[in-house]
């Protein structure tokens, strides 16, 4: 992309200066003529933090292509939900779209043109809200043959793209989330059984711990999609690589079928699909081996719901696995 990519590009950094690199040299390779940076600041009383989040917006500062660059740096931490939410908040403040990568998600070249593409083609399309860059590895959740992607009820956001139209309707206190609870919406909008069991959780503990700052953005804007009908774009091959499944990951710890998964070139020109109809064949696997857990014992605790909490689950599986 000698040119430049002319989707402006949002990139959130905190404290990981080495993945930052990694991904900062992909942004720099496809050249965006416009570039938001969003840095959260320093925890208060974690050593070695203030120099690392240094390190880390010294390195996106290198900017050495023609580029107009935009800073929303935070003086103290934040949190990954409120840097996420309010620094996206304030890139769409200023442009009508943009492609998002955090500091973790290392993109192939092809991913910039996919969703300059496909920012372009729907823009105006209020069924589409999310252009995602991952897709899992399985025959199950492939397209159908020749189509360059899918359509799904799920917005992966390890690397994706989005336009201001969509980003408006994300609430970070899930304020309807009560009333559409009682109204079976989940039922409703086809999720039954295990599924309604893992979201109805899932939004639960969002919604109650919203006032005692439960660090995650991506459930209320998975509720916001739904709640708006908006799907996702998910490309044939994987265009990013999640880098950071690691101990000091915020949330990202727990290896899953998506963890460092490889990536390959998109092929243009597009082939798009004939219909924006999302494929439910490839979202079933998803919400089973994605979403649930990719092991019996993870499937069976949200089968019967157990009155137990999924990370002892999760705890027990492992030493299992060890013995």
């Amino acid at each position: 992309m000698a040119a430049g990519s002319r989707a402006p590009v949002a990139l959130i950094v905190f404290n990981r200066p080495k993945l930052t690199k990694q991904v900062f040299a992909a942004v720099r390779a496809a050249r965006p003529e416009r570039l938001f940076l969003i840095a959260d600041g320093p925890r208060a009383g974690a050593a070695g933090d203030a120099e690392k989040c240094a390190a880390t917006r010294a390195i996106v500062e290198e900017v050495d292509w023609r580029c107009e660059v935009q800073r929303k740096f935070a003086d103290t931490n934040l949190g990954l939900r409120s840097n996420v939410s309010k620094g996206l908040t304030w890139v769409f403040q200023h442009v009508e779209q943009a492609i998002i990568l955090e500091d973790d998600c290392l993109p192939d070249p092809s991913f910039f043109p996919f969703c300059e593409t496909l920012l372009e083609r729907y823009r105006n399309d209020r069924r589409v809200g999310v252009i995602a860059g991952t897709s899992p590895d399985s025959e199950q959740a492939l397209p159908p043959d020749g189509e360059s992607y899918r359509f799904s009820r799920y917005p992966h956001i390890w690397g994706w793209a989005t336009w201001r139209r969509a980003w408006k309707f994300y609430d970070d206190a899930m304020t309807e989330w009560p009333h559409l609870r009682e109204s079976y919406w989940l039922a409703k909008i086809g999720l039954h059984g295990s599924a309604a069991n893992f979201w109805r959780s899932q939004f639960d503990d969002c919604y109650s711990r919203h006032r005692d700052g439960l660090d995650t953005w991506d459930v209320p804007w998975n509720f916001a999609c739904w709640e708006h009908d908006l799907l996702s774009i998910v490309p044939r091959q994987n265009l990013v690589t999640n880098l950071g499944f690691s101990a000091d990951a915020t949330h990202t710890k727990r290896r899953t079928t998506m963890t460092n998964m490889p990536t390959s070139p998109m092929t243009f020109p597009l082939a798009h699909p004939a219909s924006v109809a999302r494929n439910e064949e490839a979202d079933r696997w998803v919400q089973a081996n994605v979403y649930e857990g990719s092991t019996p014992m993870e499937r069976i605790f949200w089968t019967l719901r157990l009155p137990i909490p999924i990370w002892f689950v999760r705890r027990v599986q492992r030493w299992l696995t060890r013995s």
